[in-house]
C-alpha cells in the first residue's frame, strides 16, 4: 500500500523539490502553499504523514500543527515541522504543538527523508503492536474486533467484520467469491457465491463513504482499493 505524504509549503521551488524527492522514494505526494488548502483536501483523505513548514501564510505551521492533533482522525498520522527557526524554545515549541519532529531549514533531503521513514516506521510498528491493520482512512483492529473510518465505528456483524479483515490483508489484491467464501466457511460447502454479494453489499452500506474502496471486479471477485 503507498503511503500518502503531504507538503504544506509556500515557497514553490521547495515544494516542488520535496514532492519529487518523495515521489522518487516510492511515497504518493501531494502539495499545498497553506494551511486552508491542506485542511479542504484532508476532508476526503488524510495522509499518513504531514510536512509543515512553520511561516505560511494566513495560518501558521503551529496553529495548523495543533488544528491536525486536535482532530481524532489524525491519531495515526505524523506530523513533521519544516522551518528556519531553530531555537531550543522553537523546537519546544513545535514539539508542544504535536509535531513528531522538527527539520531545520536548511536541510539535506536525505536526513530529511530518513525522519520521515522513522517516523512512518514508528506508527507502522505501533499500529502492528495493537493488532491495527489500515488501507486509506479505513482501520480495522483484530484485538478488539471492531472497524471503522477515523472515529467512526463500522456496526460489522462478524462475516462482515472476517471479509473487510481478508480484504485489508493485501488492498488491491482481488479476491475470488470461492476464496472469501474459503475464509469464511471453509467446512461447509452449501453456502452459494450470491452469500458473498449479500454480505459485501451490506458491508459496503454500513461502511457508508468509504464503502466505494470495496470494489467490484466484474467476472472474477472483489478487491479492496489499495492507497
Amino acid at each position: 500500500m503507498t503511503q500518502r505524504i503531504a507538503v504544506v509549503e509556500d515557497e514553490p521551488d521547495i515544494l516542488e523539490a520535496l514532492c519529487y524527492a518523495l515521489g522518487r522514494e516510492g511515497y504518493e505526494c501531494a502539495g499545498f502553499p497553506d494551511g486552508a488548502a491542506a485542511l479542504l483536501a484532508f476532508r476526503d483523505r488524510v495522509p499518513d504523514l504531514v510536512i509543515i513548514d512553520w511561516m505560511l501564510p494566513g495560518m501558521s505551521g503551529i496553529d495548523l500543527c495543533r488544528i491536525l492533533r486536535g482532530d481524532q482522525r489524525f491519531g495515526r498520522a505524523g506530523l513533521l515541522i519544516l522551518t528556519a527557526r531553530g531555537t531550543e524554545m522553537d523546537v519546544v515549541t513545535g514539539l508542544n504543538a504535536g509535531a513528531d519532529d522538527y527539520v531545520i531549514k536548511p536541510f539535506r533531503h536525505r536526513e530529511l527523508l530518513a525522519r520521515v521513514k522513522a517516523i512512518l516506521r514508528r506508527y507502522a510498528t505501533a499500529d502492528q503492536a495493537q493488532g491495527i491493520k489500515r488501507a486509506g482512512d479505513v482501520w480495522i483492529d483484530t484485538t478488539s474486533y471492531r472497524a471503522g473510518s477515523g472515529d467512526v465505528v463500522f456496526d460489522f456483524t462478524p462475516t462482515e467484520f472476517k471479509i473487510l479483515d481478508l480484504l485489508l490483508r493485501h488492498p488491491g489484491r482481488v479476491y475470488t467469491r470461492g476464496q472469501i467464501l474459503n475464509n469464511l466457511w471453509p467446512e461447509d460447502k452449501a453456502v452459494e457465491d450470491r452469500a458473498v454479494d449479500v454480505h459485501i453489499a451490506r458491508l459496503r452500506e454500513k461502511m457508508g463513504r468509504q464503502g466505494p474502496m470495496v470494489e467490484t471486479v466484474r467476472g472474477v471477485g472483489y478487491r479492496l482499493k489499495g492507497g
